[in-house]
């Protein structure tokens, strides 16, 4: 079987090139990554037995690297886009074309090559509510350029759901760490400014708002678990290890011996305004996870430890 992942490098990528050995009858991964974060290292010392890595720095925005893999691909994970929800605001345009036409690009070659899809969204497209939102959710408030873009990523694969096989998985907020891990999400964000004590920020009355959050770990379990159960069902479903609080989760911290100083900040983005996610569609695949985000927690800040 031959497999591409887009934006390996990068935090999620980067642990589910250590777990490839783990996905059946995988004979060449082939690796496409503008490599901008300088994260080469993530390809240094692969322990992949029997598995061809090909890898390509490359921008996806130029159609030309994907027209050098002239092999059969039978699975793509795309994972390439800017990720950065709160800077996206000040980056729109470039985030729309980016991400947007990296990923048109991306679908239009499954259908070419007759590919499978692995599509990540995020949980962040539902927006604020005071239900608990599912799939079936019609409602939809984006609350940044990113989950906006996200949104019409899902819209675009609707329009072409006849041409071609995948999933789409909403991802809750990742926790924990790997090679190409960032600092710009809200539990890593928190782990780094505790650590070197500096202020948390927390937007306004957002600390006893729930958001969902899901560990790496669990997310690389799902990923390979759809690969290996050929689990390509054009369906969405949300996957997340659980739902928590900003304080939840700042009282995680605390019990690692942590101070918290708290700051009140305009900006929404970290922590929004609250939104509880059910992920009972998945469960019916009985995948069992084994990973909390305490754990993740307690790891990254263990991690950064020696930055003070």
């Amino acid at each position: 079987m031959n497999i591409l992942i887009t934006g390996a490098l990068g935090h999620i990528g980067s642990l589910l090139l250590t777990k490839a050995l783990n996905i059946k009858n995988l004979k060449n991964l082939y690796i496409i990554d503008n490599a901008r974060s300088n994260n080469l290292n993530v390809l240094f010392n692969l322990n992949l037995k029997n598995i061809n890595i090909h890898f390509s720095q490359s921008d996806l925005l130029d159609k030309k690297s994907l027209e050098r893999i002239i092999k059969p691909i039978d699975i793509v994970i795309h994972l390439a886009s800017i990720t950065n929800a709160e800077k996206s605001f000040e980056i729109k345009n470039l985030l729309f074309k980016n991400n947007y036409g990296i990923f048109k690009n991306i679908v239009k070659f499954c259908i070419k090559k007759k590919s499978k899809l692995i599509h990540l969204s995020s949980t962040s497209i539902y927006g604020s509510s005071i239900k608990k939102v599912d799939e079936n959710t019609k409602d939809l408030k984006p609350q940044s350029p990113y989950a906006q873009v996200k949104l019409l990523e899902e819209n675009f694969l609707k329009k072409n759901k006849s041409k071609l096989d995948f999933i789409t998985l909403r991802l809750g907020t990742i926790t924990g760490i790997s090679k190409g891990m960032r600092f710009h999400t809200a539990v890593n964000k928190f782990c780094f400014n505790a650590v070197l004590k500096q202020e948390i920020p927390v937007w306004n009355n957002a600390i006893d708002q729930y958001r969902p959050y899901l560990s790496l770990d669990d997310a690389i379990k799902t990923i390979i678990f759809i690969i290996n159960n050929k689990v390509f069902d054009k369906e969405i479903y949300n996957i997340l290890t659980g739902n928590y609080t900003v304080r939840n989760i700042l009282n995680i911290i605390k019990k690692q011996k942590y101070k918290i100083k708290i700051k009140k900040v305009k900006s929404a983005i970290l922590n929004q305004n609250s939104y509880y996610v059910s992920n009972k569609k998945f469960k019916k695949f009985k995948l069992k996870y084994k990973k909390n985000i305490e754990n993740d927690i307690k790891r990254t800040l263990k991690l950064l430890k020696y930055l003070y």
